[in-house]
């Protein structure tokens, strides 16, 4: 035998004590479930014996295998102990519902006698509910994870073997306390509904992340204990110290978004669904919340004056950034074009759409020259057939996105004040020449960016009754009236079932004679479930691949490590870090599409698991442009300042309104963790459709889970570092998060 091996077995300890109680409980348990199982076989069938069985052999593997050996050398070794656990064990015993089982396995007159009514008491059930209520779990969790991985209490763990084995305990007792109102072991009552488990868990893993992350990218070692040991395989501290973070951020991650996944799942698909049924999620019987019916609100987007009066105030914005840009200072965080457009704008356009949907189109100040046109007598003929395609809008936004990196337009008044001119005129172009508001719909890449990014918003236009439109035969809302047009998208609502193309204009409102259309809340990624074909089409799944590809590679492109790759390269190859910028975009970007043909060759295939993406895609811009929006929430105030003829900004009083970068971090962390579970739920649902068999559903989903998980990944790792805070007072210098 080999000397590793060896020593590899001769590194199984066996605590006496440790290895009695687990087998006593092992016994005990056995004995009870079998009389169980005989009064209740379905309550306790074979498999909730053999997770409790695998839980109690985790936690031998935790505490006895060489894992405890090798953890006095690599803080790798010790992560997994602590993984094993927290997130393995824990909830593998309460899968086992062992209450009942070990009581019942106990003797009679000690079950009945004794232990049976200590625990029946009303004060001893109060507390142990009081134990498991969800905010008392999460925070018991929370407090001993980073408790224990404050440097003092790590190294008092690994000098002294009792504060070690206290140290695995409060793991084990504070994670089954954590995954109990998650597993919820029969026959314990639930405090919150089963949907508030989903935001716990993402909570979770927000507060699991942020502590891997200091590990991972920490440029000191943390545990000095592990300096004066023997390394192993060469490997220095620093970096175990990164691959110990690395364990406890991807699979502690997966171990919390799975089960957010399920439950999520669980709620969307709350029955069996027939085979022979059409793929959908299934949505609430209740009559669905509309936005158009509340008091004040509903009344003021409904009136005819609404839209005019938000695209004129909006005009008026733009007008004041034209003019700034042109005649004002040149330098950006000066200017209202260095400020407006890619601090505010952005930020609040990308959170509005996941919030509100295409409320920004219904105010858009780009298509008040399509009402000009029209008063002109233009916009006669109709889009050409031959265009009737989102490949021009791709082109363009593939475009700006090379554009952005290899221009700055960001770094240049001028710039943007040009670009807000030349998209006027571009709109005015298309929708003097071309009716069916062509521009909208073919050319305008940002509201292609807007469609696919609103897809996964609760809020979209549609029908309160479908009964009512079965009757109707005018389609008024299609083809508009005497006193009201009808949708110049041509979106016939009975059958609309997404945000595509839908700008949110609400003349189909207006003119539907039944008064039944609305502003209604839906399930979010509903329409990406079950998509209709215009979701299918082949232009349509490159949009959707561009806008998630881009989002991950223009938010890597202004973080320091990619930076600095950028220069690096720049000088290597003689050319701008700028050229090198726009080409790993255009890199990035196209890296989507080709690896969706190799994945799914099949054209429906492809495009429907590309919509299983964009949750992801979404939830990174908003992580992205959010945290500009909200890090550079004073840039404004001193730019007015100027505008007003004061000739001392106060600078210092608008860096105080920005947000903590930390607190950023969590929301950032919190948003692609949502994006992720709503991403993995779609995959899993089209494959289910795809495969009736779930071997089959898991080998079809798992590429483009691998894929979600990758990405999700990679946007994590970008959100935690230094992020560039372009054309503020804080570039060329970083925001840490």
């Amino acid at each position: 035998m080999s000397p590793t091996a060896q020593a590899v077995l001769a590194s199984w300890t066996f605590p006496p004590g440790i290895v009695l109680t687990l087998v006593l409980t092992a016994l005990l348990y056995v004995h009870g479930s079998a009389r169980l199982r005989a009064q209740m076989p379905a309550r306790f069938p074979w498999w909730r014996m053999t997770a409790f069985l695998t839980g109690l052999v985790t936690v031998l593997l935790a505490v006895a295998s060489p894992l405890d050996a090798f953890a006095a050398l690599l803080l790798q070794a010790h992560m997994v102990q602590h993984l094993l656990l927290i997130m393995v064990a824990p909830p593998l015993l309460l899968l086992g519902a062992p209450a009942m089982p070990l009581l019942r396995g106990l003797p009679a007159g000690m079950a009945r006698g004794a232990l049976g009514p200590f625990l029946a008491s009303p004060t001893v059930e109060r507390i142990g509910a009081r134990l498991v209520h969800p905010v008392v779990a999460w925070l018991a969790l929370a407090v001993v994870t980073w408790g224990w991985h404050v440097p003092a209490a790590y190294e008092l763990a690994l000098r002294s073997t009792g504060w070690h084995a206290v140290e695995h305990a409060s793991f084990l007792v504070a994670a089954l306390l954590f995954w109990w109102p998650v597993v919820q072991p029969w026959p314990s009552r639930a405090w919150w509904p089963r949907w508030a488990m989903v935001p716990y868990l993402l909570l979770a893993d927000v507060q699991n992340t942020v502590l891997a992350g200091f590990l991972v990218f920490a440029e000191r070692v943390l545990y000095a204990h592990y300096t004066a040991v023997p390394r192993l395989g060469g490997l220095s501290a620093l970096d175990d110290q990164a691959a110990a973070g690395a364990i406890m951020w991807v699979p502690g991650s997966i171990a919390f978004l799975v089960p957010a996944a399920m439950i999520t799942w669980s709620l969307l698909s709350p029955t069996p669904r027939p085979a022979a049924a059409a793929p959908r999620l299934r949505l609430p019987r209740t009559r669905p919340f509309d936005v158009l019916a509340l008091p004040v609100v509903g009344r003021l987007l409904r009136s005819r004056w609404a839209r005019p009066v938000a695209q004129g105030a909006m005009l008026v914005v733009a007008a004041a950034v034209v003019v700034d840009g042109l005649l004002g200072p040149t330098s950006s965080p000066m200017n209202l074009a260095g400020v407006l457009p890619w601090t505010y704008w952005r930020g609040g356009v990308v959170i509005g759409l996941l919030i509100a949907g295409n409320l920004f189109c219904f105010a858009c100040p780009f298509t008040l020259p399509r009402a000009l046109a029209r008063r002109l007598g233009g916009a006669r003929r109709p889009w050409p057939r031959a265009l009737r395609s989102k490949w021009i809008a791709v082109g363009l936004l593939v475009a700006f996105f090379a554009a952005y990196e290899l221009l700055s337009p960001w770094d240049s008044p001028r710039w943007t004040a040009w670009l807000v001119v030349a998209y006027f005129a571009v709109a005015f172009t298309v929708d003097a020449r071309w009716s069916g508001a062509s521009f909208c719909r073919w050319v305008c890449p940002i509201g292609q960016f807007q469609f696919v990014q609103s897809l996964v918003s609760p809020l979209e236009v549609r029908v309160r009754q479908p009964q009512a439109c079965a009757t109707c035969t005018t389609h008024d809302c299609l083809r508009g009236n005497a006193t009201q047009r009808g949708c110049e998208l041509d979106l016939f609502l009975p059958t609309k079932t997404s945000n595509l193309d839908c700008t949110f204009c609400l003349d189909c409102v207006r003119a539907c004679p039944h008064d039944n259309i609305g502003l209604l809340v839906t399930a979010p990624g509903a329409a990406l479930a079950a998509p209709r074909r215009r979701l299918l089409r082949p232009d349509t799944t490159a949009l959707v691949l561009v806008f998630v590809g881009a989002a991950f590679a223009s938010a890597a492109a202004m973080v320091a490590p990619v930076t600095a790759w950028q220069r690096a390269m720049g000088i290597e190859l003689g050319v701008s870090p700028a050229v090198v910028a726009a080409a790993m975009v255009l890199l990035a970007v196209g890296v989507l599409p080709v690896l969706a043909r190799f994945v799914a060759p099949a054209s429906a295939l492809r495009a429907r698991f590309a919509l299983a993406l964009v949750p992801l895609g979404a939830a990174m811009w908003a992580a992205h442009f959010g945290f500009h929006l909200f890090a550079g929430l004073g840039t404004a105030l001193p730019v007015l300042q100027r505008m007003v003829g004061d000739p001392h900004p106060d600078w210092a009083a608008g860096a105080a309104m920005a947000l903590d970068p930390s607190r950023l971090l969590r929301l950032e962390l919190l948003l692609l963790d949502a994006g992720l579970v709503l991403t993995l739920i779609l995959a899993w649902r089209i494959a289910r459709d795809q495969r009736a068999r779930p071997s089959g559903a898991f080998g079809l989903a798992a590429p483009w889970a691998t894929v979600a998980l990758v990405l999700w990944l990679g946007g994590v790792w970008t959100v935690m570092q230094p992020m560039e805070m372009r054309g503020t007072m804080a570039h060329p210098g970083m925001m840490h998060p």
